[in-house]
């Protein structure tokens, strides 16, 4: 029996996304030191020491030492804190090679080709590998498009963090890898780049969802901004009825990660011969607490700061200077 909640009957779609239902249990991200057993153990980036978490393929003579140094402007990599002065004596980059689609306050996202600017992609991998589980990508960046979010100031704007996706995907993902740097962990800015990813994907009319498999924390980060879109969606939403197709086709989430997302939260069943979504008005309550006192202090992406198109194989990018 259904008790204390209100039912909305789904439609499912009968294709074979929605055909497959799944739980996906959370499980806390975990700092693995333990697997950096030889190799680079911290990294000195933009006044930070970083303690890595995995093993990245950096060149051989990199794999003997314990600490590297990395320019936060263009990610070029030494051996020693001289070394790294001296380059950032002559480095002129300040901003990532790349259109700057997306600026609100100190806030820009810049797209990176990764066939135009192959260097800077690339170091951006190794580097990102060290705090990533499953990443693969490391030299192959060609096929590639950058996002970069930065935080601005006087200098020069400094790297936060992520993601990347494919420029032709044919298995339909807007997103291929995302790191936000352990320094600026906890301030938002893995959902910001997660709403970007949507938002782009909006901007191409497509539905979207990431690579598979994702990192802990990556999946962490997911669970939480479909759980926060699709609550959203529910508590607005006034109609006896609704559809998983409807539902992915407002917010460009997958059917297959908002079945996921609502099992999770217990609100879809298996009821007298149909899916139910059991509008669970706890869930509803705690998620609109919650999302009150956030207001205050969350950091949104606004769609109207884009400047941006979508990708075309037949007119690549040009780089542009930032003003």
């Amino acid at each position: 029996m259904l008790l204390g909640c209100m039912v909305l009957f789904v439609a499912l779609e009968t294709d074979a996304e929605t055909d497959v239902c799944f739980q996906v249990t959370e499980q806390a991200p975990v700092a693995r030191r333990d697997a950096v057993v030889d190799g680079i153990h911290s990294v000195e980036f933009g006044g930070y020491e970083i303690q890595t978490w995995y093993s990245s393929p950096y060149p051989g003579e990199y794999q003997h030492i314990k600490k590297i140094y990395i320019c936060e402007f263009c990610l070029k990599y030494k051996k020693c804190s001289v070394s790294l002065s001296r380059h950032m004596v002559k480095c002129v980059q300040r901003y990532p090679p790349g259109i700057e689609i997306y600026r609100r306050g100190v806030i820009s996202v810049f797209e990176v080709d990764g066939a135009l600017s192959t260097e800077y992609c690339q170091n951006l991998c190794l580097f990102a590998k060290l705090f990533l589980d499953h990443k693969t990508l490391y030299y192959e960046v060609g096929p590639f498009l950058f996002y970069i979010m930065t935080e601005t100031d006087s200098s020069g704007c400094h790297l936060v963090g992520y993601f990347s996706k494919e420029k032709e995907s044919a298995l339909k993902y807007n997103l291929s890898c995302i790191l936000t740097l352990p320094q600026h962990m906890r301030k938002g800015y893995g959902k910001m780049l997660i709403e970007f990813s949507y938002l782009l994907s909006k901007m191409e009319d497509k539905i979207g969802s990431p690579e598979k498999p994702l990192s802990d924390l990556g999946l962490l980060t997911y669970r939480s901004y479909w759980k926060g879109v699709l609550l959203d969606f529910l508590l607005d939403f006034k109609r006896p009825t609704v559809s998983i197709k409807d539902l992915s086709s407002e917010t460009a989430i997958s059917q297959y990660d908002i079945i996921s997302t609502l099992q999770s939260l217990g609100m879809l069943k298996y009821w007298k011969g149909k899916h139910v979504l059991l509008r669970r008005q706890d869930v509803l309550r705690e998620h609109r607490r919650k999302q009150q006192v956030k207001a205050k202090h969350s950091q949104l992406i606004d769609a109207k700061y884009l400047r941006w198109s979508p990708y075309e194989k037949e007119a690549p990018r040009v780089c542009v200077p930032r003003v």
